[in-house]
């Protein structure tokens, strides 16, 4: 059997105590590590009684409730009842996402978190509660995952999601470390949201990879600056294309006047771009004045140079790819979200 911390081991029995307490005619006659059944080592054995007789539970914890190792508990615990006709098999993690809960539920598998979410049917015994949310949520798993360098590999699995990658191609692809390229895949793995093969591994839930992302990103992660010019928008975006090109910088459209080229849904009045770092002030180049309100154009400095990836050119001008654009303007006032939804149903989500 696994050894799981004090700490683990107390708050799994107050979760278990407090779930199975919301019954009045339930009592728990003994909680005790539970016994090695051939090869098939679960954590807890859990005896009550109730009033028409007795019931076992055997609980499996895991320190954490990805989906992933939610199937791994709920494939051991399938194999001990099948060991032990009659017990009751629960999945105890610090939090228990809804597609880890659907999970458990499908096999008849129990749930129970810290959080308070819960879900147990034997015999006369229903208990449910389910929409609390995660207070333990890793901050550093999602910084791992959103992170400057494993967005790179995100960008990628996101722009070609029917390709399959192996570890080493991937990593090339994205410019990473092979091991960044590995930390990403387990993550991804862990959530299930990517499949393993012998060809190597392929994205299979771009949507839940996109909105999670999304909760966890803004554009204001760049570096931001606003200007004002007189020129219409059209001719604004023009002139960025020219000087870029005739400074050989990197640079491209997104946010609304991304969404222009890729999804047209909205009008706009403010012209954004990303432009490399330079030690020449582009501004100028440009006859931009720098304003404190009131600016029609917003330069933005990238976090990183993966914001560049898979760049595509509409009409001789570059635009960021349908990723990125969708990304930004989630955090667009105005019109945002509605330009942010059309990128997504045209050009993203038929490639999925």
């Amino acid at each position: 059997m696994k050894t799981i911390s004090i700490d683990q081991e107390k708050n799994a029995e107050a979760a278990l105590r407090s779930c199975l307490g919301k019954v009045p005619f339930i009592t728990i006659a003994s909680i005790e590590q539970a016994p090695v059944l051939g090869k098939i080592a679960a954590d807890f054995l859990v005896k009550l009684g109730l009033p028409g007789g007795e019931q076992s539970l055997v609980v499996e914890v895991k320190s954490n409730g990805q989906p992933r190792l939610a199937r791994e508990a709920v494939n051991l615990l399938l194999r001990y009842q099948n060991a032990n006709l009659g017990i009751y098999g629960v999945f105890m993690a610090p939090y228990i996402s809804p597609r880890s809960a659907e999970i458990c539920s499908k096999e008849g598998i129990g749930y129970i978190d810290l959080a308070g979410n819960c879900r147990l049917c034997f015999g006369q015994v229903y208990i449910e509660q389910q929409g609390r949310p995660n207070p333990f949520a890793k901050r550093r798993d999602l910084r791992s995952l959103y992170s400057p360098k494993a967005a790179r590999v995100l960008r990628v699995l996101l722009a070609a999601p029917q390709e399959t990658w192996k570890i080493k191609d991937l990593a090339k692809e994205a410019d990473v470390s092979l091991g960044q390229a590995s930390n990403v895949k387990k993550l991804l793995e862990d959530r299930e949201w990517i499949c393993t093969g012998p060809d190597g591994v392929a994205l299979s839930e771009p949507e839940q990879l996109l909105a999670e992302w999304a909760e966890n990103y803004t554009y204001r992660k760049n570096q931001v600056r606003e200007f004002y010019s007189l020129k219409s928008i059209t001719e604004i975006e023009a002139d960025i294309a020219q000087v870029c090109r005739q400074k050989d910088l990197k640079y491209a459209l997104t946010g609304f006047s991304g969404a222009a080229r890729l999804a047209p849904a909205v009008r706009y009045q403010r012209v954004t771009a990303y432009v490399e770092k330079t030690e020449e002030d582009l501004a100028s180049l440009l006859n931009l004045k720098e304003v404190p309100s009131g600016a029609n154009v917003s330069l933005l400095i990238p976090y990183d140079e993966g914001i560049f990836y898979s760049v595509r050119e509409i009409e001789g001008i570059r635009i960021a790819c349908p990723v990125q654009v969708y990304l930004d303007l989630l955090g667009f006032r105005g019109r945002g979200e509605e330009a942010a939804n059309a990128v997504l149903e045209r050009v993203i989500r038929p490639q999925w």
